[in-house]
């Protein structure tokens, strides 16, 4: 009884008789089928009996069912725990060692068919590597992990198993993405996740900051390429301040509207990308009493447009992209201590002393306790050449060369110093040692520009007879 189906293998395809080969493809193509599939038999220790060194194992022969008919997302999600979940993330991914933060059970059937269990990864810097491992099946039967055009771009970093009888197969990306059915499936995913991640930012806000860090690339992507997600993410979307504090954008912009408020009324967020390197510019900023936000995700430089784009009337600054005085300007100005006539002299005498194709030198009388020089790199500039490096479609950009606007503080000594000193070399030696501290403290002095700064600072202590060794 039944059917016999033979199959004729080429010689150059006698590895598919192989078992290891068989087992592979039926373990990719049939892991799930929901009919048992038996590849030969095993054995296994039914008991053993006896004590000591009369101890034997009772073996028996079963057949070797390879595939689980009845996988969790087949199941209702009110009869599974959260360790059958975890459990089915271990059997999809046997390689992978951690747990997933959390899950998301999809169940469907009207208007369109969908079944499935989507986990959210602890997700690692390089965003590209972690694609690809949502797995497709229809009718439990695996079809493809490459769900570009069926699933939103920012969800393919997610992992798990989406199954549904309304999405075509073998056909190309332009006729899914016009395709009804596949624009309401990917429409109810997206829905599906950002009404999670608000009942668990609800549920449990102190659990879900310490998970930010871990998801939030995840997020502020789909907030970059989904005009709907960008608008529910509004109810859970957290930014860091470089106290380590969480806040939404409303609870922020209520945070620092009493200080931070320019002269012509835009709220200004001031952050950082790297709180270590940033460090001097951040203490500037809270002595101030101002509140900086730690920003430092690989798309950061297109979120910031999509906030201010968003947002009326406010504007997010980098803490070095600017004299603090400039990047919140008020209606109160710090007075020069330098004339119009002194300011005219002071300024050729640094710009012949630097590099002009590097620096543009800024003017600026700021308080007396500031550094006499400041390097910073225009927010423009900077964000631009970011965008690029992540596919901003500012090409070229990033390839452009370095440029920094030192700015000189004239109401600093220094300032006045310069203008006093007459000998010529020893000005250029002030204004070359005092730009290259303004470039190491931003970590941004290397290879024999470092060299030669150290070998200065080494001569000039031997010049004032202090020992060096």
């Amino acid at each position: 009884r039944g059917t016999d189906i033979i199959l004729h293998i080429n010689e150059d395809s006698l590895e598919f008789l192989e078992e290891y080969k068989i087992r592979e493809l039926l373990n990719k193509y049939c892991k799930f089928l929901p009919v048992p599939i038996k590849f030969g038999t095993k054995e296994i220790t039914e008991k053993t009996e006896g004590e000591g060194e009369d101890k034997k194992e009772i073996k028996k022969t079963i057949d070797d069912i390879i595939n689980n008919p009845e996988p969790a997302w087949t199941k209702a999600p009110a009869n599974l725990e959260d360790e059958d979940y975890k459990a089915f993330y271990r059997e999809l991914y046997p390689m992978t060692f951690e747990d997933p933060l959390f899950h998301i059970h999809l169940n469907v059937d009207y208007p369109f068919d969908l079944t499935g269990i989507l986990f959210f990864p602890k997700i690692k810097p390089n965003m590209e590597l972690q694609r690809n491992k949502i797995q497709l099946y229809q009718n439990q039967v695996f079809v493809t992990d490459n769900l570009e055009g069926i699933v939103p771009d920012f969800l393919t970093l997610l992992h798990g198993v989406i199954d549904s009888k309304d999405i075509p197969l073998n056909v190309s990306r332009s006729y899914l993405q016009s395709d009804a059915s596949v624009k309401k499936i990917s429409g109810h995913i997206s829905k599906k996740v950002s009404d999670k991640l608000e009942e668990l930012f609800k549920a449990d806000r102190e659990d879900f900051q310490k998970k930010w860090e871990d998801i939030k690339v995840i997020i502020e992507y789909g907030m970059l390429s989904e005009a709907k997600f960008y608008d529910r993410a509004q109810k859970f979307a957290l930014y860091k301040n470089v106290k380590d504090e969480y806040y939404t954008l409303e609870e922020y912009k209520e945070k620092i509207k009493d200080l931070q408020t320019d002269k012509d009324g835009n709220l200004v967020a001031l952050y950082a990308a790297n709180k270590e390197a940033q460090h001097s510019f951040i203490r500037k900023a809270e002595a101030k009493g101002y509140d900086v936000l730690l920003l430092d995700s690989p798309i950061v430089s297109h979120l910031i447009q999509k906030l201010e784009t968003e947002n009326d009337k406010f504007r997010l600054a980098r803490v070095d992209s600017d004299s603090i005085d400039k990047l919140i300007p008020k209606d109160e100005e710090v007075p020069s201590k330098l004339s119009e006539e002194q300011l005219e002299k002071l300024k050729p005498i640094i710009e012949n002393a630097v590099d002009d194709s590097k620096f543009t030198v800024q003017m600026e009388s700021l308080d007396a306790a500031e550094s006499p020089f400041t390097i910073t790199v225009p927010e423009f500039m900077r964000r631009m050449k970011e965008m690029s490096m992540t596919g901003g479609g500012m090409m070229g950009m990033g390839s452009l060369p370095e440029m920094y606007t030192l700015v000189v503080n004239t109401n600093h000594d220094l300032a006045s110093y310069l203008l006093e000193e007459s000998d010529e070399t020893r000005r250029k030696e002030v204004v070359s040692q005092a730009k290259d501290l303004a470039m190491l403290s931003q970590n941004l002095l290397h290879g024999e520009a470092l060299t030669n700064f150290v070998e200065r600072s080494f001569n000039r202590l031997k010049e004032d007879n202090v020992s060096v060794s």
